[in-house]
């Protein structure tokens, strides 16, 4: 059975021709065009790689710093204690200690990411049952678990990003808002497709990025041209 739109969707809808595959700044300037909700729509990248997630040497998954940020605040939480404590409050980090610990026990998730340093990983990996089905668990790959707290704390604040391949070999990331400029959507697309291009496993064969599509929260898919990132093995 096709799904049914509202109104404002199918009226978004003709802002482009379905099928028609985009250069990434028109793909973008539709997608704006696009946005019909209320709120300020964030703006979502897709792509389809060809790989296979089942075999651990073709898990794509990385970290990328959006040059002009994400349009969201985000909160962090600091796992740390003495210098690396005060080094995460000097680098604006909302909560910092150790004692955030128990209050996540209690049930306490009023935080977006969360960054720890090694020697603190011990007593968080208790709580992996709670922080891993919610993405939250610091990860060394993520640059999550570190001694250098000040500097993933800022990164982190300035519009730094995670990216893991999903079963159906799909990356889904936020790169900004629909109230951004197209210049500043399409600087953030470009530097998530460039981690994208750097990240593609050796394992991988055969076209590395099938498909690539721009959407709002809201609003409809627009297909990007994806013939200068098809790579071949």
């Amino acid at each position: 059975m096709a799904t049914k739109h509202g109104k404002k969707y199918e009226a978004a809808a003709k802002n482009r021709v379905f099928g028609t595959a985009y250069q990434a700044r028109q793909a973008l300037e539709i997608v704006k065009t696009s946005a019909f909700a209320k709120f300020d729509e964030t703006v979502e990248a897709v792509v389809r790689l060809g790989v296979d997630p089942r075999h651990a040497d073709q898990v794509v998954r990385g970290t990328v710093v959006l040059p002009e940020g994400t349009g969201s605040t985000v909160r962090v939480l600091v796992i740390a204690v003495g210098d690396k404590a005060r080094e995460a409050e000097a680098a604006g980090a909302d909560y910092v200690g150790v004692e955030y610990l128990a209050r996540i026990k209690e049930g306490w998730l009023d935080f977006d990411v969360l960054i720890a340093t090694p020697d603190q990983m011990g007593q968080l990996g208790q709580l992996g049952r709670v922080l891993g089905p919610r993405g939250l668990m610091p990860n060394p790959k993520a640059g999550t678990v570190t001694f250098n707290v000040g500097q993933a704390v800022k990164e982190t604040k300035a519009g730094k990003i995670e990216f893991r391949v999903d079963k159906g070999g799909n990356v889904h990331v936020p790169i900004g808002k629909a109230s951004f400029a197209v210049e500043a959507l399409e600087s953030n697309f470009t530097a998530f497709m460039e981690q994208i291009i750097r990240s593609k496993p050796s394992a991988a064969k055969g076209v590395y990025v099938r498909n690539v599509s721009v959407s709002s929260t809201m609003g409809p898919g627009v297909a990007v041209d994806t013939t200068a990132y098809r790579l071949r093995a």
